[in-house]
C-alpha cells in the first residue's frame, strides 16, 4: 500500500485533486485498478490533512459475469457506501448498434449514468482509475489513429454537472495495481467486456511492451512529453 499511496499522494498534491470537505464518487469497476483505487482512498483518509468523504460507484452494462455481490463485499469491508445502477450498455453497444469500436460509446454511456449517481449522492468530485499505462495507451491511440497530441487530464471539469474529474492513478504503473491485488490476495472480478484483449488499446500495451525492449526509457520519455507539452499535464 506504501507504494500505491506514494504515486497516488504525489498525483494528488500535484494537481490539487482533493480540497477540504470533498466528496468523491470512486468508480468502482471490480478490476485490479478501481479496486486497487478504492483501499488506497480508503487508507489516504486516515492521515491526509484534508477531510474528505468517499462512496463507491459502479455500473452494472449487462454482462453475464458482472459481480454485484464481489462489489458489496470489497465496499462493506472497507466501509465505503456502494451505489450500483443497472445499464442497458451492452444491448445498445453490442446487440443493436453491433458497433465494431464499441470503446468510447461504451464508455460515454457509462459516464452519463456515473455522472447522474454522482449529483443525486451529493458527490463534487469523481474518481476514475486510469493509471499511467492508461496515460501512455490513450496518448498513441490519439496520435496514430486521430493525428492529435493529446490524452486524457489528471483533472477536468464538466460544466454540464458542476462535477470534477480526478484521476489519482496517473502516476501509478499497471504493474503495480497487479502486484498489490496478488500480494494482499484480493478478489477482483474477471474481464467481462468482449472486446478486452482485441482492442485498438491492446495493440498499443503490446506496442509499449515490444518497444520499451529496445528503449528503456520510452514510457518515461512519453509521459515527460505529455507533461512538457499538453496544457492540462504542465504542474504549476
Amino acid at each position: 500500500m506504501q507504494r500505491i499511496l506514494s504515486y497516488m499522494r504525489k498525483a494528488i498534491e500535484e494537481y490539487k485533486m482533493i480540497e477540504e470537505n470533498d466528496k468523491i464518487g470512486v468508480c468502482l469497476s471490480g478490476g485490479k485498478d478501481s479496486i486497487t483505487m478504492l483501499h488506497a482512498f480508503k487508507s489516504l483518509q486516515r492521515f491526509y490533512p484534508k477531510k474528505f468523504e468517499i462512496i463507491a460507484i459502479s455500473i452494472n452494462p449487462g454482462f453475464e459475469f458482472f459481480d454485484i455481490n464481489l462489489l458489496q463485499k470489497t465496499c462493506d469491508n472497507l466501509e465505503v457506501p456502494l451505489f450500483i445502477e443497472n445499464s442497458n450498455a451492452k444491448e445498445i453497444v453490442f446487440d443493436i448498434r453491433k458497433e465494431k469500436n464499441p470503446c468510447s460509446l461504451c464508455a460515454n454511456l457509462r459516464r452519463g449514468v456515473i455522472n447522474s449517481i454522482a449529483i443525486r449522492e451529493g458527490c463534487n468530485k469523481i474518481a476514475i482509475g486510469h493509471n499511467q499505462d492508461d496515460v501512455l495507451e490513450t496518448f498513441l491511440l490519439n496520435l496514430f489513429y486521430t493525428g492529435s497530441i493529446h490524452t486524457f487530464s489528471p483533472v477536468s471539469y464538466m460544466d454540464r454537472s458542476k462535477i470534477t474529474l480526478i484521476r489519482p492513478l496517473i502516476y501509478t504503473p499497471e504493474k503495480e495495481t497487479k502486484r498489490f491485488v496478488k500480494k494482499n490476495n484480493l478478489e477482483i472480478m474477471p474481464k467481462v467486456c468482449p472486446m478486452d484483449g482485441t482492442s485498438k488499446r491492446e495493440d498499443m500495451k503490446n506496442f509499449i511492451f515490444s518497444f520499451s525492449k529496445n528503449i528503456p526509457m520510452l514510457r518515461a520519455n512519453l509521459f515527460g512529453a505529455i507533461q512538457r507539452n499538453l496544457p492540462d499535464w504542465k504542474i504549476n
